[in-house]
Formats: structure tokens, sequence, C-alpha cells
């Protein structure tokens, strides 16, 4: 029993239960996806993807009319790893830019790859990269803060 009781909510018309989650199960690997849902499957908030759009160069959503983001899965697999990298190993945005502009999507790669085995053997040192993730992350929510404010 749930916390409404024996109340149970009702679809709109024409939707499933679940619908939305249904609809992208059934998407190709392929597919490209909206801003909305790439932001659900990286835990990673949709202003957060907007402002590394203008940090990296390399992330080039499709956008169609209104300004609506399509992400390829090539944008999604970089996104997925500039996360891991700031968030999980600790660098900083300028460490990140540095990696794509001087060996591209491998060298990322490999940092990611390499940064794993290193945060296995230090607690400190992940508790030290995960501060510094989250001070990025109010870094760019203050950018993103200063850019609606001088609108």
């Amino acid at each position: 029993m749930s916390v409404l009781g024996d109340i149970t909510p009702t679809p709109p018309s024409g939707i499933s239960e679940g619908g939305e989650s249904a609809a992208r199960a059934r998407k190709s690997p392929n597919a490209f996806r909206t801003i909305s849902e790439v932001a659900e499957d990286l835990h990673i908030p949709q202003h957060v993807l907007r402002f590394w759009e203008t940090k990296f160069p390399q992330l080039k959503p499709l956008k169609r009319g209104g300004g609506r983001r399509y992400y390829r899965p090539e944008d999604i697999n970089l996104l997925r790893r500039i996360g891991d990298l700031l968030y999980t190993q600790g660098y900083t945005i300028k460490g990140v830019q540095r990696l794509l502009r001087e060996g591209g999507l491998e060298a990322v790669e490999a940092a990611g790859e390499s940064g794993e085995a290193a945060l296995a053997d230090s607690p400190e040192v992940a508790e030290g990269m995960e501060l510094r993730a989250c001070l990025d992350e109010l870094e760019a929510i203050a950018g993103a803060l200063r850019a609606l404010t001088a609108r």
C-alpha cells in the first residue's frame, strides 16, 4: 500500500505507464538523445551540460528549431568521460581541456583508465578529488548565474 492509500494514478490517454522511460528503452543505441534524456542518464544537470558545451568545443550536439539539442552517441560518450574526469578523477575543467586539446578523446580515455587505478590505492586522494569536483560544479553554477544576471 502506498502513502496515498489505494489511489493509483492513471496516465493520460495515449501514454502507457512508464511512458517516457519505456519509449527511451525502445530507442536504438545509435539514436539521438535530448538534453533531458542525457542529463537523466548521466545524472548531470542540464545546465551543467550546456555549460560544458561552452568549455569543450569538441561537444557539438545537433541543434534544431528553438535551440533544441540532440546528442549523438559520440557526444554522450565524451560527456560521460568528461564527467568521470571531473567528478571522479579530480581533474579541473582546464585539465580536461588540455587533455582534449593535446591528445583528443584517446588521451581523455587513457587518463580515465590510469586515474581509476590510482584511485583504488588512495582514499584520501579520492576524497580530495570529490571535493574538487564539487568546487568545479559550484564554479560552473556561479558562471551560469553570472551569465543570467548579465542579460
